[in-house]
């Protein structure tokens, strides 16, 4: 089957969410990762949290739509990804959840402990989860040991590759590899480009968001990190694309990554952080579109027998159901492009440690035990 107008036009809008929410969320998970190295303060701390605090939830609503749209334009891609991926999903929900506590709850309690431990889980959750986002999606633009054929009785039996595309009505698409089959070179090279990626990227944002000493410590953080970043993302984009993309389109979007991010560690070194955080923006945008060239027509490739890939047609929804969720996209999404871009704008003015006060943040733990025992 021939892939529709409105099936590649959801393909498209996809790709968008994503990389609103990797190029967004993804200076949230380098601050996160930060926040043990560059504050060398309880207030610059406060002052790196403060800087993200307004955005963070906004920016997992991408996530959560990007999901959503998948399930709801492409349900077999859904079905087939989340289930195979199972695991590995569910460390990335736990690390967001643990991140998301931290941010919170970190302020309730006034004790060096409670805020050192919620400091700890909240830099743990973000490394973790940078390398998870990269090991995904280096699994699509690589392939996954995908079969068609069924379960019966708990026992899986494949068709031949030959008839798997014939055969859909009565079988369906599964990965039958298992989570250590996920982790390759290749893919966790790609969890190696995300990290490095963010960690950039929250290095930039620290220093377009802050003055004095920690602003000072993030350019030369982001000066050393963006030439690491753009190394390993020209070393797997090489690879990717000479070993697994099936497109010879997917090279210029990544010869665009490249030199959005060259373009951001000579803007670094010039002493704009401004222009370089936007070409890093940039550069993390065309990651996301290279990685859309490299697997399609596909949805989810399979590293068994290319028959058995799963294509964006056979894992469509059924044109009347695109035909409303565009609808609804041409009415919502506006409407959220236009409060995330309000919210930066509210936001957007320089954050300095003298703002943050010094007076201690959260409950005294003894007059939450003088509450108890009433």
């Amino acid at each position: 089957m021939d892939l529709t107008p409105i099936q590649l036009l959801w393909f498209i809008l996809i790709a968008v969410l994503w990389i609103g929410y990797l190029a967004l969320e993804g200076f949230g998970f380098g601050v996160g990762m930060l926040l043990k190295i560059l504050p060398k303060s309880e207030k610059e701390r406060r002052l790196a949290l403060n800087t993200i605090g307004p955005h963070w939830d906004g920016n997992e609503v991408w996530v959560l739509t990007a999901g959503g749209a998948t399930f709801a334009a492409f349900p077999e891609w859904y079905a087939t990804m989340f289930s195979g991926m199972y695991l590995a999903l569910v460390l990335v929900l736990v690390c967001l959840i643990v991140r998301i506590c931290a941010i919170e709850w970190r302020k309730q309690i006034n004790t060096e402990a409670w805020r050192r431990g919620w400091d700890v889980a909240h830099t743990a959750s973000s490394w973790i989860v940078s390398v998870l986002w990269g090991v995904a999606f280096a699994n699509l633009v690589q392939g996954m040991s995908i079969e068609v054929g069924r379960y019966d009785k708990g026992a899986f039996t494949a068709v031949d590759p030959a008839a798997a595309a014939g055969s859909l009505a009565e079988n369906h698409h599964y990965l039958t590899g298992g989570f250590l089959s996920l982790l390759t070179p290749f893919t966790l090279l790609g969890g190696l480009v995300t990290l490095t990626l963010f960690l950039s990227h929250g290095a930039l944002y620290l220093a377009i968001k802050t003055t004095g000493d920690l602003r000072d410590r993030a350019k030369a953080f982001a000066a050393k990190s963006a030439v690491v970043a753009a190394a390993v993302t020209g070393a797997w984009g090489l690879w990717a694309q000479l070993a697994y993309s099936g497109n010879a389109l997917s090279a210029l979007p990544l010869a665009l990554c490249a030199l959005c991010l060259a373009a951001t560690a000579l803007l670094i070194a010039k002493g704009d952080e401004v222009k370089a955080f936007i070409a890093h923006f940039a550069g993390i945008a065309m990651a996301v579109v290279f990685i859309w060239f490299a697997i399609f027509p596909d949805a989810m490739k399979s590293s068994i027998d290319g028959r058995y890939s799963l294509t964006l047609s056979q894992a469509a929804a059924t044109a009347p159901t695109q035909t409303i969720m565009t609808i609804a996209a041409a009415v919502f999404v506006p409407i959220v492009l236009a409060y995330t871009v309000w919210s930066y704008r509210v936001f957007a003015r320089r954050l300095a440690v003298d703002q943050i006060p010094d007076a201690p943040v959260g409950l005294d733990p003894k007059r939450i035990r003088e509450f108890d025992a009433r």
